[in-house]
């Protein structure tokens, strides 16, 4: 049967680990030897166990398997409420600034779907996170990239954008601690930027799944007077507890920008199960402890994955942070695919290049920090013995 796809599937390609996904599937199946996957950004630990028992207490519910309303349970929302103000003192009404999600890479999508349209640009980050573009394209929209270097620490030069024609941009996305690089923002840059967008009249997307990891200075823009004015915020229990294939995240914002997103997501999907939210909830509500300990299996995994870059002849940057390595190739003449492309073949170890988050990111290598520690220390061992070391 003949399949034409949509123009609109012509502006935007298969996303990257979803073709190495299964490549690696295709070498795992003809070979004894089993390709390491240090690239996906997965997290391999469990969630705290309060959320699983609530999940399984609550799915034995009545009303368990009931359609749920668009807006989240109220007590998820007054979690994520809570959350805020535990961490970062800032208040979010509940009710009309707060929008449960199924996962925050579902909130990008309904973002662009809900406020940009054809011809409108939209400002993303080179390197960034490659779903922003993708789906700036579904929607529409022109995607404006913006440079992001480390001499300038990965941030975004905010008095080279403001001599640029901005007429056309409606929305700017940023994302600190930045992924893939690791760079953190802080609030005197987030100051900076509020003042930027009102000038311009642009709104600000900040996507913030990475906030408490590796993290001893955890913000969130909404923290700035009057951010609610000009920014959103995404959020996510994806990283922080462990709970990627739950899909549970959030929008937060201005009561018109939650009203607006809510009207495409209404159409979309009919509610998230009962039982992920209020054990999504539970999550929210996990203290410090909880934090410290999970940063402390990451710094342990970071140590080795500082290794496995010096065996490789990579530059990496103490001071970042988040859940990747990421690190600059150092003599040789591949580029970053084919440098990651060498050592999936000949050792079996599955590291990201950085070409794919963005030509900023040609020249760079990306390590995940979602193995176990055995895992990475023979991921260190297959390409030392590669190395011939």
């Amino acid at each position: 049967m003949k399949i034409e796809q949509s123009t609109r599937l012509e502006k935007v390609s298969t996303y990257y680990f979803a073709k190495k996904l299964a490549e690696i599937t295709a070498l795992n199946a003809n070979n004894d030897v089993q390709i390491i996957n240090l690239g996906i950004g997965s997290p391999d630990l469990l969630p705290p166990k309060e959320v699983i028992d609530t999940l399984k207490i609550s799915a034995d519910e009545l009303d368990a398997n009931k359609y749920q309303s668009y807006k989240g349970q109220p007590v998820l929302r007054s979690a994520f409420s809570e959350w805020y103000k535990r961490h970062f003192d800032v208040a979010i009404n509940p009710h009309s600034e707060v929008l449960p999600l199924m996962g925050s890479k579902e909130g990008i999508m309904h973002i662009h779907m809900s406020l940009l349209g054809e011809g409108d640009e939209v400002l993303v980050p080179n390197p960034g996170y490659p779903a922003y573009k993708m789906t700036a394209a579904l929607a529409g929209a022109n995607t404006v990239t913006y440079d992001l270097k480390a001499e300038g620490n990965w941030l975004p030069d905010l008095v080279e954008l403001d001599s640029k024609d901005l007429s056309k941009v409606k929305l700017m996305w940023i994302n600190y601690p930045h992924m893939p690089t690791g760079a953190y923002a802080d609030l005197a840059f987030y100051t900076k930027l509020i003042t930027f967008a009102k000038k311009n009249e642009i709104i600000v997307c900040h996507d913030n799944p990475y906030a408490f990891i590796l993290n001893d200075n955890p913000i969130s823009i909404m923290q700035i007077e009057g951010a609610q004015d000009w920014c959103v915020e995404l959020i996510s229990l994806s990283k922080c507890y462990n709970m990627a294939g739950w899909r549970v995240g959030a929008l937060v914002g201005h009561p018109n920008m939650i009203e607006a997103v809510m009207k495409f997501k209404s159409n979309m999907d009919s509610g998230m199960y009962k039982p992920l939210q209020l054990a999504a909830a539970k999550a929210l509500s996990m203290g410090q402890d909880w934090m410290d300990s999970l940063n402390q299996v990451y710094a342990r995994r970071k140590k080795i994955a500082h290794e496995i870059m010096e065996v490789l002849g990579a530059e990496y940057e103490t001071d970042k942070v988040g859940m990747f390595v990421w690190a600059k190739i150092i003599n040789s003449t591949l580029t970053s695919a084919e440098f990651c492309d060498k050592i999936l073949y000949d050792a079996k170890v599955f590291i990201s290049p950085g070409h794919i988050f963005g030509s900023n990111g040609e020249g760079y290598i990306r390590i995940s920090l979602c193995c176990d520690e055995d895992i990475l220390r023979a991921a260190l061992e297959r390409i030392r013995k590669n190395q011939g070391e």
